[in-house]
């Protein structure tokens, strides 16, 4: 990382590094989706990017040859691969000596598509099976890995404006009606979450 990043890294006093060494109260992850990972020696991407994407000297992508790594949801970027968050946590714990992990993102989208009525929209089967697959990997890593997770949010709550996509792309367990006063109407992943909580 230091030949990759260089001058761009701050430096640190010996000081300083022992004070922030090891001094997190927990681990935040956001976590969608998975990708295929291959090594990006490429000085010339390096050279013209200087961005978070050549740093990590990685190229991801969301297949294998021909075979994609998982079910596509509506973003560009995101697709279902539930077996990826049991492989995090436990990359986690064994890299990191198991330090206290919470979730801070977890979710998945549906188009906005206004030739859906509310009624179609709000039947979001794909959402439930993508929280229960998820959570099942999370609860295994948890309870047959030994993974210290103690906290799990849903992105989102409500449909939202997303960076990147604007209103284009509904993640909420809550559908907003953006043409009528912003009225929300539960999705039937709030009873399954109802469900899946007692």
């Amino acid at each position: 990382m230091k030949t990759r990043v260089g001058r761009r890294l701050p430096k640190f006093t010996n000081s300083q590094a022992s004070l922030v060494k090891g001094s997190f109260d927990f681990v935040g992850i956001n976590h969608y989706t998975t990708f295929y990972a291959m090594h990006n020696g490429s000085k010339s991407l390096r050279a013209a990017l200087h961005d978070y994407i050549s740093d990590a000297g990685a190229l991801t992508i969301p297949f294998n040859g021909t075979e994609i790594i998982g079910e596509k949801a509506n973003s560009l970027w995101l697709y279902i691969v539930p077996q990826g968050m049991r492989s995090l946590m436990n990359y986690i714990n064994h890299k990191y000596g198991n330090p206290l992990v919470i979730i801070t993102e977890n979710g998945m989208d549906d188009p906005n598509d206004p030739s859906i009525s509310i009624k179609d929209a709000l039947n979001d089967e794909k959402r439930i099976r993508y929280h229960n697959d998820y959570l099942s990997n999370l609860l295994a890593s948890i309870k047959e890995d030994g993974c210290n997770v103690k906290g799990y949010f849903v992105w989102s709550l409500l449909d939202n404006w997303e960076w990147q996509a604007g209103y284009t792309s509904r993640f909420g367990l809550y559908f907003i009606d953006y043409n009528d006063k912003l009225k929300r109407y539960p999705k039937n992943s709030v009873e399954w979450f109802k469900k899946f909580l007692n």
